[in-house]
């Protein structure tokens, strides 16, 4: 890493093209972007870790018969006030998840061999985006799932070609280390929540781009990052009173109390953003 840095210099100063070679350090940053995920709360009733069971009022109807929104409640009535259906208040339904800003830093290392370019980069940053879930009762209430991501970490290899030993284009590759925030809210309060199984996680990167160079040293780019990780293990448990519908042991429940988690056990999302490197 020492003779490249004093390498590169010494070429440029020759006056010869250093094309994609030695180390760099630089940024990136841009709007990520989540597809459209759905999914809804899954329910574990008897306390056994198999989820999709249904939970049941005292008079054996489905107690979350409202339905589920892919996004945060904002009020404790579904979505769906009609002019035939003029009950439910206006204002009901979910907010959209949130996409966001995102800024990383990075340090790399390229080996240029012809027309082809190889080589690795690590990075470290965060996003701005957040992803929601929310069930309604018919009680009623909501019972938003959140998450979001408090920092990324990724290290992916590159490969490229270079038509010019000035511009660059290449696909990218491997893995990333997450601290994924996980939260749970209500609006009802007639049992308690609690909350389990937040932990970082390992997921993957990959996408491409092409960097141009700007003099020997720097360069600058447009590329594109598909991040996902692995997200099952949060888990909220509703108890509280016996005989609420999370409690009802006389309907197939358990007096201990009722487990929930999202349907959807992946946290996805798309980057696209602008890089910047100095070469040395």
């Amino acid at each position: 890493m020492a003779a490249v840095t004093v390498a590169a210099p010494a070429a440029a100063q020759d006056g010869e093209p250093t094309g994609f070679n030695g180390i760099y350090v630089g940024a990136a940053g841009g709007y990520d972007v989540q597809g459209s995920d759905g999914g809804s709360i899954l329910f574990d009733r008897n306390l056994d870790g198999r989820f999709g069971d249904t939970v049941l009022t005292g008079t054996g109807a489905n107690a979350f018969a409202p339905g589920f929104c892919n996004g945060r409640g904002v009020s404790a009535n579904a979505p769906g006030r009609t002019a035939a259906n003029p009950a439910i208040p206006a204002g009901a339904g979910c907010r959209n998840d949130e996409d966001g800003w995102a800024y990383y830093g990075r340090v790399g290392i390229d080996q240029q061999m012809g027309s082809f370019v190889v080589g690795v980069v690590g990075e470290f940053g965060k996003t701005e985006i957040n992803d929601q879930v929310t069930g309604f009762s018919s009680t009623p209430a909501n019972y938003v799932m959140y998450r979001s991501i408090n920092w990324e970490a990724g290290i992916r290899a590159r490969a490229g070609f270079t038509p010019n030993d000035q511009t660059l284009f290449y696909g990218t590759f491997g893995p990333g280390y997450a601290r994924i925030d996980r939260d749970f809210t209500s609006s009802q309060s007639t049992n308690t929540f609690t909350q389990s199984g937040k932990k970082n996680q390992f997921g993957i990167q990959g996408g491409g781009g092409v960097e141009q160079k700007i003099g020997d040293n720097f360069s600058v780019g447009l590329e594109y990052l598909y991040h996902q990780y692995q997200d099952n293990d949060f888990r909220v448990r509703a108890a509280g009173p016996a005989g609420t519908p999370f409690t009802n042991a006389a309907n197939g429940g358990t007096t201990a109390g009722t487990d929930f988690r999202r349907s959807d056990d992946k946290f996805r999302w798309h980057s696209i953003r602008a890089t910047a490197a100095f070469r040395f």
